[in-house]
């Protein structure tokens, strides 16, 4: 006997077993649940440079227009927006969901490199992308204050030991440092000496340029042996600048120190972070796809370096942690020392 002899002997039954399964997948399917939201991750990456001193205007014009040229003849995607701010240019590019996340970083960057020739050479820092999903927001931000150690310190801390432990973290998607300032030697020029001497400040931008030069210095051969001559002219201290000389005037030199004040101050002194409105501080944020919060709260609380080789002896420096929530109290509180 065949498995389908039964059906057709018995054609009625049959029939109604055929309109029992249609009904019955038609109720099931009626009475699917549909989420109003749907947990969706886009393939979304994001591109971001930075050009210090820019206004808007020309941050779009010289960095966010050739960017989106070159990005925007990536295949397969669907959506690209731009953001230009001062001295700062975000670009989000979103892709199809059936493209491969992989693929589309590596696309990311061969249009990057495609566009390097047109961009600015006084990019500070290349033009950097991140795997970043719309949908996500921070779960966790880290306030990093202190009475004695200086915000340039911790800025430090936070960028080269707090940062770079959070994105070893299984299921960390992103870490960000808000409130950060890096340090840089500023050059105040002094517009009256500058036009008593007759010097403009083309002059004194290329003497700064040409003194903080770094290129090969050649080599030293022997008959038996060789010499690599190594030197290096980069200057990171502000009391370097002053002998710099600009010109000669009346058989004597103009250094940098007689038309301007050189000090160690930052790349941008117009950012800052405070925590609770009483004092400067430095706040990273962790992006994830997992709620990471309450992992870490109580005994599961993360352990962080000491700081003690960046600080001064006796400095402390005291690390936050707090919810999402701006209301939540913090679940966490550990010090550096």
């Amino acid at each position: 006997m065949s498995v389908s002899e039964p059906f057709i002997r018995r054609p009625i039954a049959t029939s109604l077993l055929g309109v029992a399964l249609l009904i019955g997948g038609a109720l099931g399917y009626w009475a699917l649940p549909v989420s109003a939201l749907p947990q969706v991750d886009f393939p979304t990456v994001q591109v971001t440079t930075q050009l210090p001193g820019a206004s808007p205007d020309v941050v779009a014009s010289l960095i966010t227009a050739p960017l989106e040229r070159q990005l925007g003849q990536i295949p397969s995607l669907s959506s690209m927006q731009s953001t230009s701010s001062f001295g700062v240019s975000q670009i989000s590019l979103q892709f199809d969901l059936n493209r491969d996340i992989d693929g589309a970083t590596q696309d990311v960057q061969a249009a990057i490199n495609a566009a390097a020739g047109i961009l600015p050479r006084t990019l500070p820092y290349p033009p950097t992308y991140a795997k970043v999903n719309p949908a996500d927001a921070p779960v966790m931000t880290l306030a990093l204050t202190s009475e004695t150690i200086s915000l340039r310190a911790m800025s430090d801390i936070a960028d080269t030991i707090l940062g770079q432990r959070l994105s070893q973290i299984s299921g960390v998607g992103r870490v960000s440092i808000l409130g950060g300032l890096k340090p840089a030697v500023r050059v105040q020029a002094d517009l009256a000496r500058l036009a008593a001497y007759g010097i403009s400040m083309e002059d004194l931008r290329n003497a700064i340029a040409g003194a903080n030069v770094s290129g090969p210095k050649g080599s030293l051969d022997g008959t038996q042996q060789s010499y690599t001559i190594a030197a290096n002219d980069q200057i990171a201290a502000a009391e370097a600048y002053k002998p710099i000389i600009i010109a000669y005037r009346n058989g004597a030199p103009v250094t940098i120190g007689d038309v301007a004040i050189i000090v160690d101050g930052l790349e941008n002194d117009r950012t800052g972070g405070w925590y609770r409105a009483r004092r400067p501080s430095s706040s990273i944020s962790s992006a994830n796809r997992v709620p990471m919060s309450s992992r870490w709260c109580g005994r599961s609380a993360p352990k962080f370096p000491r700081c003690s080789a960046r600080s001064r002896p006796g400095s402390t420096c005291t690390l936050s942690v707090t919810e999402p929530s701006p209301s939540a109290p913090p679940c966490a509180t550990c010090s550096l020392r």
